[in-house]
């Protein structure tokens, strides 16, 4: 069953058609990949999809509805998350605290209930403070429950992204370059977190990268996006070797 259906979809900025007629569908639970040269319009699809900007042309449809005119929360609340390029954690707030305000939509206490503490608020808070550890448990990393965001290593701060991300309870989670600025051992690692966080959460993926190790290590299918239009699609050992695809990322040969 189909939980992605972009029908022609597209964005111009003045005369720039950034992104210009993209059909893509991603089936639940599966792990697909959306990649191409630096510029092709990657991010600008990851924006369109989660509310940041609107498309001037075509749709999407999302767990069999069509999402028109919603803003980032509302689109969160529909089921779609998703990390950044550039790594954006609050980095003066506790490791647990990211987490925490992933679950800052489910929250149901009143303000009053806030203020006073009283009511639903102090069983509230718990139940989010235990299912906050427990996500850090699955990224091993309840030890640094109490550090701060900015004095982890990388890779962590990656890994922390991903658990705030995941605490917002998606159906759709969207990666923007997981493994960028990591070496061969953070990226082998973030390989299998990536694979155990789709099966344990019965998570449907959606990343862009331009590492092509991981890429072809975990993606089952793809789309190639090159100037803004798709280049190539389909399984990712076949999409992997399309000589246009090398061609769009090598160069011609002289």
């Amino acid at each position: 069953m189909e939980i992605l259906n972009i029908n022609n979809l597209g964005i111009s900025f003045g005369g720039l058609k950034a992104v210009d007629g993209l059909n893509m569908k991603i089936e639940k639970g599966q792990l697909y990949g959306l990649i191409g040269p630096n510029g092709a319009g990657k991010t600008t699809v990851f924006n369109l999809l989660t509310g940041v900007y609107q498309p001037t042309a075509g749709t999407f449809y999302f767990d069999g509805k069509e999402v028109k005119n919603a803003n980032p929360v509302k689109i969160n609340k529909l089921g779609i998350a998703r990390t950044f390029q550039n790594i954006r954690l609050f980095s003066q707030m506790s490791v647990l605290d990211n987490v925490l305000a992933g679950f800052h939509d489910s929250i149901n206490y009143s303000f009053f209930e806030s203020i006073t503490h009283s009511g639903r608020f102090n069983r509230t808070e718990k139940e989010y403070y235990n299912k906050s550890l427990e996500l850090l448990r699955v990224f091993d990393m309840e030890q640094e429950k109490n550090y701060l965001a900015c004095n982890l290593p990388y890779g962590k701060q990656r890994k922390l992204e991903i658990a705030r991300a995941l605490a917002t309870n998606p159906k759709l989670l969207l990666l923007d370059e997981p493994a960028a600025g990591m070496n061969p051992n953070e990226t082998a690692e973030l390989m299998q977190t990536i694979k155990f966080v789709r099966d344990k959460f019965d998570m449907t993926i959606l990343l862009i990268e331009h590492d092509m190790k991981l890429v072809s290590g975990i993606c089952e299918e793809l789309t190639v996006l090159n100037f803004g239009t798709v280049l190539a699609q389909g399984k990712t050992k076949e999409v992997l070797n399309d000589p246009k695809v090398i061609t769009a990322y090598l160069g011609e040969d002289e």
